[in-house]
């Protein structure tokens, strides 16, 4: 991949600037406006409001660039990456609130009346959602399980139990002990294969350590297995690959596992993430073809692939089940809506074409902002049954 130019170089931030320049106005703008000019509040709120807003705009790319730039400050990741949760609920609850306001003026609730009512309300929601929020996103996560069935799969591994990790995203919260426990729940499931989608941190080796060290006393039956997700190539995915491989996890660099129960076999593949092919790495890029190479025609595959959308290509192969991540449920709502379009799926299990399944899990931590809403964050446990799928309720 070629390196751009210094006259590309220089023109590149501008519009990129531009654009950041109009997201944080929109985001910050729209509160603003409901919550503190609309209300028409007496100078002292006004002002306190106005100011607020206005500190909170020069900050936030700051608290961003020392957090997740070059010097990788948590402190500053922690305070911005919070930020960005709590003024995304305020526009999400800002927009409701001004069509709440337009109702009210039209059913003659009186100025300011409506808008101060209304700017209350967007408040205290907002409020009572990130706090819950942020407990929901720091709790471990439930158990959601489901049966999957399998045309092709053999008698003999029926009630094969597959534990989906993915999006565990170990960050500048430190969450060891959050991890300790997250692998006692997958180890009371007595797994035969736990697999983690990847995303498995935001930062390098030496800095996640610590929170990912509790992953090498995983325990499952037949493999323990692990796929770069998007992530991995913001924090240096040669160096997560190795580190995974010395906790004794096989990583599935667009290679398979051939799993056995007598004479029956069973494909577990993985295939590296759709962002690889741009990383610069050698070597990185999803390769179905590779990784299903020399696979019998009639041993059924489960495929660990990050994006849900990478299962058109699953499909076009016949693959029988693609186990994904990436999407976290939307993570906050109503970011689902544009997660949805954009991936195809958002969680859950789903048949996108052919004989081939697509279970998207919810991921078990959280991107960014510690805060889930309306998005529970989950330990998919999955039992593999043998035989036609049985009809849907």
């Amino acid at each position: 991949m070629s390196e751009p130019g210094p006259a590309t170089r220089r023109r590149l931030p501008g519009p990129f600037a531009l654009v950041i320049g109009l997201v944080l106005v929109l985001l910050h703008g729209l509160p603003w406006w409901v919550l503190v000019l609309a209300p028409r509040w007496p100078v002292g709120l006004f002002w306190t409001g106005t100011v607020t807003i206005l500190i909170a705009v020069a900050t936030f790319p700051v608290a961003m660039i020392r957090g997740h730039g070059r010097r990788h400050d948590d402190r500053w990741a922690i305070a911005g990456d919070s930020w960005l949760g709590v003024i995304w609920l305020l526009f999400s609850w800002s927009v409701i609130g001004g069509v709440v306001d337009v109702g009210l003026l039209l059913g003659g609730v009186p100025s300011p009346t409506a808008q101060r009512w209304t700017a209350g309300t967007v408040l205290v929601v907002v409020l009572i959602l990130a706090a819950w929020g942020m407990r929901q996103a720091l709790r471990l996560p439930r158990v959601r399980r489901t049966q999957i069935t399998l045309d092709r799969l053999d008698p003999a591994f029926d009630g094969t139990r597959i534990v989906l990790l993915a999006d565990t995203h170990y960050g500048p919260i430190d969450r060891a002990r959050w991890s300790a426990r997250l692998v006692d729940a997958v180890n009371r499931l007595d797994p035969d294969v736990v697999a983690h989608a990847g995303d498995l941190a935001d930062g390098s080796v030496d800095q996640r350590r610590a929170q990912v060290a509790p992953l090498a006393s995983v325990r499952a039956g037949l493999a323990r297995a692990y796929i770069t997700g998007n992530h991995e190539y913001f924090s240096g995915a040669e160096p997560w690959v190795r580190h995974m491989a010395d906790l004794g996890w096989s990583v599935l660099h667009n290679r398979h596992l051939i799993l056995r129960r007598g004479t029956a076999h069973l494909a577990l593949a993985g295939i590296d993430d759709l962002t690889a092919a741009g990383s610069g790495l050698p070597g990185h890029h999803a390769d179905l073809p590779a990784a299903l190479a020399g696979i019998p025609s009639d041993v059924p595959v489960v495929l660990l692939a990050h994006q849900p959308k990478q299962v058109r290509a699953a499909v076009a192969a016949g693959v029988d089940l693609q186990l994904s991540g990436h999407t976290h449920g939307g993570q906050i709502w109503p970011f689902h809506l544009l997660v949805r379009v954009e991936q195809g799926a958002l969680q859950g299990l789903s048949r996108p074409g052919g004989r081939t399944q697509l279970y998207t899990t919810r991921g078990a931590g959280f991107w960014g902002p510690p805060l889930r809403v309306f998005a529970p964050s989950e330990i998919s446990l999955l039992i593999l049954r043998s035989g036609s799928p049985q009809p849907r309720t």
